[in-house]
């Protein structure tokens, strides 16, 4: 069960690097995208990619806890990290996601130009690097630990 949790962190670690600095920046520079088109789009692309991280977070704690691979356990920091990810997920959504979308709303409505970023956008942009670099260290040191354990 380890080696599902470990891909299941990779992939998750490649979806949150594709969506969320790839996709979301480039949206903004095609020909034609205003910025109520490009809110609209991304709404739907974070939903969806926060369900997948769901799952995925869902996978990696399952795979975690029947691999004994918690805090303290045969994983170390990398399980440590992995755990991270999962709680800084779940804090995105809880507190940075509301104020994203409640901005947003405002912007759709017509009632913020949504000419500048706003406090809530860099919440969430935070929340997506620290929930990267934690998927990345977990993942990568995930992966050295099981190696070494099945030489």
């Amino acid at each position: 069960m380890s080696a599902v949790a470990i891909a299941a962190a990779f992939v998750w670690l490649g979806m949150v690097l594709a969506v969320s600095f790839l996709e979301a920046p480039l949206k903004f520079q095609a020909p034609g995208i205003t910025i109520p088109l490009g809110l609209g789009i991304g709404r739907l692309v974070f939903r969806a990619l926060n369900a997948c991280e769901l799952v995925l977070a869902a996978v990696v704690t399952a795979g975690l806890l029947l691999s004994g691979g918690g805090p303290g356990g045969s994983w170390g920091l990398g399980g440590c990290a992995l755990l991270g990810a999962v709680a800084l997920l779940l804090l995105q959504l809880l507190l940075a996601r509301p104020l994203v979308t409640r901005r947003s709303d405002a912007v759709l409505a017509g009632q913020d130009p949504g000419e500048h970023r706003s406090r809530a956008h860099l919440l969430y942009v935070a929340f997506e690097l620290a929930k990267a670099a934690a998927l990345g260290a977990g993942a990568i040191a995930s992966l050295a630990a099981l190696t070494a354990l099945t030489g």
